[in-house]
């Protein structure tokens, strides 16, 4: 059956990586093309020889793009197929829909949402080369505390429910998440390398068109992927109560 769900997984990744490419076509890639435009800009202004371009603008937005995203999102429908497979029956009384919706919920605020309040995408020609070894390394950190804030809050939520109810577990899960995330971005450095007079307007737009593409990535996955494990599971479920 894990397999079945593996396979169902992929194909809904797929589906929702396509959506995610068209998202990232229509309001994504304009702000990238402003972004190169500002970068071009500055370096004239200041004279500095043009770098050779190794993959043509053309093909980055296209197939580099689709190729990307697919590939990205082909391996999130496998890997949240997986951890759908073991969440099943673990929690509560939550039918194959809303559990699908429940994880993609948390994994887009625990992977995407949070650790990119703190260190946000930025679009190219902003940020320092001789720095991008720290703010890869500070981001993967900040993505490895969340996750870990995520498991002790899932378990305490756990411990609390079984005494007091599930909606004291819940809040008391969220309670301590919030808690551990604010204390670790408050002691996180921050980092912000956007130029003097870089466009606040682009910046604000390529930063909500890159949360769009998360946003419509996982809202895609939850709720395509409910309905199609549900199929799957019935035929299981009806032999068991039979």
């Amino acid at each position: 059956m894990t397999g079945r769900l593996l396979v169902r997984g992929m194909l809904v990744g797929l589906i929702a990586g396509i959506l995610a490419f068209g998202f990232a076509k229509v309001f994504g890639e304009p702000q990238v093309d402003r972004a190169i435009a500002f970068e071009e800009h500055m370096s004239h202004m200041h004279g500095d020889a043009e770098e050779p371009e190794l993959v043509s603008r053309e093909v980055q937005s296209t197939f580099g793009l689709l190729t990307g995203v697919m590939v990205y999102s082909v391996s999130l429908g496998g890997i949240f197929a997986l951890v759908f497979a073991y969440s099943l029956g673990r929690i509560g009384k939550v039918g194959p829909r809303g559990l699908s919706a429940l994880l993609a919920l948390t994994a887009f605020v625990v992977l995407i949402l949070v650790p990119e309040l703190k260190y946000p995408a930025n679009p190219p020609s902003v940020g320092n080369p001789d720095t991008i070894g720290l703010r890869t390394q500070v981001f993967f950190l900040m993505l490895l505390v969340s996750v870990v804030a995520a498991v002790i809050a899932i378990n305490a939520a756990r411990k609390i429910a079984f005494r007091s109810g599930a909606w004291a577990g819940a809040i008391g899960g969220v309670a301590l998440y919030l808690v551990i995330m604010a204390v670790a971005g408050t002691l996180f450095p921050t980092i912000n390398e956007v130029p003097e007079h870089f466009s606040a307007d682009l910046l604000w737009k390529f930063r909500t068109s890159s949360l769009g593409i998360q946003v419509v990535l996982w809202t895609s996955l939850g709720l395509i992927f409910g309905p199609v494990a549900e199929r799957l599971l019935q035929p299981v479920r009806g032999y068991a109560h039979a």
